[in-house]
């Protein structure tokens, strides 16, 4: 996410906290969360899909998505 985001997430935040937004900041704040929370979670999902667990004796395994189990 570009920086410049991230620092009107801020801003809208600690606006926020001073006064009540508008429609139209909640809605741009809304927005911003929601584009913010996809980045993320796409970039937890590519640190465990190239996550391995080692055992004791040394045999590495790569984790598994427990739904694909089910």
């Amino acid at each position: 996410m570009e920086n410049t985001k991230l620092q009107r997430i801020n801003e809208l935040a600690k606006l926020a906290k001073e006064r009540e937004l508008t429609a139209e900041e909640i809605q741009e704040r809304d927005a911003l969360r929601k584009e913010y929370i996809s980045e993320w979670r796409k970039g937890f999902i590519e640190v465990l899909e190239n996550t391995y667990v080692q055992t004791p004796d040394g045999k590495k395994t790569k984790l598994t998505d427990k739904k694909a189990k089910q």
